[in-house]
């Protein structure tokens, strides 16, 4: 243009196939091409806006005070898992793992990188992702969009990854751009713009994995022949699996059950309004800095509570619990021999090893009450299993009768040879 050669640059092939058939249209049309730009009128370009690494960074310092450890963790695992599918494969990028334990150790963690010090070799990887992160609107281009979906798909080794873990990771993509969009960076959410089939279906309880009452109570048995008698292990720990099999309470509300919230008579049934959780979840993400979250109830206001019943064996659990061991300094029936709250890891062993103690050969290896939350899955089962009614069995649980019927209504271990010795005397009324 008069004289002076001009050129601009596309993050993708897709964006440069665009501006060149822009620039022949407006050829085309007789355009007056600007002297000073190189371009026509209709084309004088805009400020192409934060990259999506800017864009990240800031979106991420904007939702950590308001949420949860949990969602902390879930949006920093989505923005590092989209941040990897969205930068150039172009020589000197940083491998793989580099990228991920740079961006989920150091990038989307508040404080953020530009205001602590950290190691070298990620801050150079940081600078790298900086210079050569494409700007948020090349999401834009449906390819790339395409690109980060697929991607998000798989898991750090590149197989294919569960339903849940993808739905994760796409549900958080699809909220940052939701804020994109809010602020004015895109017209619509790009994700809208795609075709992608995704799975709607309701995760079901693997039914192997459902114990029978019978196996149930001899597991927590078991659990009390964990680790040697002085330190406990395992004793401290019977009431809480008792909680989570006789009760269907989820372990992180058992790891808070305290005992002013349980109503524990000598004889008959007893009950315990259920407010509180502490789950594990790391000391980078919650407020305190502390490994444990200390928030309500799963899905529900902080201010709900949710009564449950507990069956006349296991308020005999927890008596004898609380007059071995006492209870914990802020009232806790579970706690660990310091006193402090007993970690997902530490329950996991004893459990792992109970499975060794209370399953005969053949079914230490089977999937069979693999994992202490096993024992929700079973008592909900056997809730079902027994006729309880769907919205009491779901009151219960805290759970909406919808998932409680998709996720739960399932035969326990055994049960379906009562079912069909059922069937062959019906057939044996006709013969």
């Amino acid at each position: 243009m008069a004289g002076r050669p001009f050129s601009r640059s596309r993050a993708t092939q897709g964006l440069a196939d665009k501006l060149r058939a822009r620039l022949l249209m407006a050829q085309e049309a007789g355009e007056q091409f600007d002297t000073e730009s190189g371009l026509p009128g209709s084309m004088e370009e805009q400020p192409q806006g934060p990259t999506w690494y800017e864009f990240a960074l800031s979106y991420m310092g904007r939702r950590w005070p308001m949420a949860s450890p949990n969602y902390r963790d879930e949006i920093n695992e989505s923005l590092t898992a989209v941040t990897k599918a969205i930068l150039p494969k172009t020589p000197g990028r940083p491998a793989d793992m580099a990228l991920q334990r740079a961006l989920r150790d150091w990038a989307f963690v508040l404080p953020g990188p530009n205001d602590r010090e950290i190691p070298a070799d990620s801050r150079a990887v940081l600078n790298w992702v900086a210079e050569n992160s494409p700007p948020l609107r090349a999401l834009d281009d449906k390819k790339i969009v395409h690109t980060v979906l697929d991607a998000l798909k798989l898991k750090l080794d590149g197989t294919q990854a569960s339903t849940e873990f993808a739905k994760r990771k796409r549900k958080g993509f699809v909220a940052a751009l939701n804020y994109a969009t809010e602020i004015g960076e895109f017209a619509e959410n790009p994700v809208g713009q795609v075709k992608e089939t995704v799975s709607k279906k309701v995760v079901e309880v693997d039914p192997r994995v459902v114990a029978n009452p019978r196996q149930a109570a001899n597991l927590i048995d078991a659990t009390s022949y964990v680790g040697s008698f002085g330190r406990a292990r395992g004793r401290r720990l019977v009431g809480m699996f008792g909680a989570m099999y006789y009760a269907g309470i989820r372990p992180a509300e058992a790891v808070g059950l305290a005992l002013p919230d349980c109503y524990l008579p000598k004889e008959g049934w007893g009950s315990a309004t259920l407010h509180r959780t502490r789950p594990t979840v790391g000391k980078k993400w919650t407020k305190t800095g502390e490994v444990h979250d200390d928030r309500g109830l799963k899905n529900r206001a902080p201010e709900d509570v949710r009564v449950v019943p507990l069956p006349p064996v296991l308020v005999w659990m927890l008596l004898d619990g609380i007059e071995t061991f006492g209870v914990a300094d802020d009232g806790r029936l579970f706690f660990n021999e310091r006193g402090g709250v007993v970690g997902s890891s530490t329950y996991g062993r004893v459990w792992s090893e109970a499975r060794e103690f209370g399953l005969p050969p053949e079914l230490v290896a089977s999937p069979l009450a693999g994992i202490p939350y096993d024992l929700r899955h079973a008592a909900l089962s056997a809730w079902l299993n027994a006729g309880m009614d769907p919205t009491e069995a779901a009151r219960r649980a805290g759970n909406s009768v919808e998932v409680l019927l998709a996720r739960y209504a399932k035969c326990i271990h055994g049960r379906a040879a009562i079912a069909n010795q059922k069937v062959e005397n019906f057939y044996a009324e006709y013969a």
